[in-house]
């Protein structure tokens, strides 16, 4: 679709050349076919170095924007993006596309619903009331319990196991919110990447991106009734217990631990070989190599010291 074509069902003014848009990307990462945004100040830096073929942002960020960029004036960028999304939004089957491919030695169920695109590896299972969308590609050697329903685009890798009834790659949750108060759908147009030697437990749900992927990187392992939000990135070897909640762009390293029922806040990175003990709530950055507790979280050392001071003032109280 032309900017000038977006722009005219937006009502949004035109700065700079009209080109061709294929996409929607975040501003650090948008090619020249790409149409990006900026709502936040904060992400000035990003703005001033953005490949982004157009950018919709204020008119008092106009002059921070790259040469080569075009420009879609918005009041309100974010709304504007929610609007636009829909227009790139794939429809949720289309019926079109090569019929699937099984690989050799693969068992496929009775009741195996594989869409057009959809390629399956050698020597997988696919349990009873799987659904695999169109253009859904999945490694060999790969294990599915019955009805896990894995979305269009996404990419299951090789060696993977994946329990009952865990949905991959269903809409993240994202919204923009008029002055009114009515909240308008994000359209989610990325898409799943799990990669080889991953194991995902029973009633798990991990979101696709809003655009690029969501990504569970290899040797991972989640436990039952986990939900993974959208533009998540999950180091290698991470272990994560039953309940666990991963909001939004959260960039986890390597070999992570989740005790059950922790969470964190969305937008921040926790360091390779963290350790978050269980019911441990995360609202910042956190350095790896070290284990937290409590919330507000703290290491974990300085939360036993903390209770323990509580319980003595609670018993001085008490006499």
């Amino acid at each position: 679709m032309r900017l000038s074509e977006i722009a005219q069902k937006e009502g949004l003014k035109l700065i700079g050349p009209d080109r061709e848009i294929d996409s929607l990307e975040a501003l650090g990462h948008a090619k020249k076919n790409q149409l990006s945004f900026l709502e936040n100040r904060k992400y000035l830096n990003l703005l001033k170095n953005t490949q982004a073929g157009a950018v919709i942002l204020k008119e008092e960020f106009l002059p921070h924007l790259p040469k080569e960029s075009s420009a879609l004036l918005s009041e309100e960028p974010y709304l504007s993006l929610a609007n636009i999304s829909k227009l790139f939004s794939k429809p949720p089957i289309t019926g079109e596309g090569a019929e699937p491919k099984i690989g050799e030695g693969s068992v496929i169920a009775q009741g195996v619903s594989i869409g057009k695109g959809s390629v399956i590896g050698k020597n997988c299972v696919l349990m009873p009331g799987v659904v695999v969308g169109e253009n859904v590609v999945i490694g060999s050697d790969t294990l599915i319990y019955p009805n896990v329903v894995i979305y269009r685009d996404c990419r299951i890798g090789s060696g993977c196991i994946i329990h009952a009834g865990t949905v991959i790659g269903s809409d993240g949750y994202g919204f923009a919110h008029t002055k009114e108060g009515r909240h308008i759908k994000i359209y989610q147009n990325g898409n799943v990447i799990v990669e080889d030697d991953v194991e995902i437990g029973a009633n798990c749900t991990i979101d696709r991106a809003v655009f690029g992927s969501t990504v569970i990187k290899r040797g991972t392992k989640l436990d039952n009734l986990i939900q993974i939000g959208h533009n998540c990135e999950i180091g290698e070897n991470v272990l994560m217990a039953a309940q666990v909640g991963i909001s939004g762009s959260t960039k986890m390293g390597r070999n992570v631990v989740m005790g059950g029922q922790s969470a964190t806040a969305g937008h921040l990175s926790i360091g390779d070989f963290a350790v978050i003990a269980a019911r441990g709530g995360v609202t910042k950055s956190v350095e790896g190599g070290k284990t937290y507790a409590g919330f507000p979280l703290l290491e974990h050392k300085m939360w036993l010291k903390l209770n323990a001071m509580l319980m003595r003032l609670l018993k001085k109280q008490q006499k």
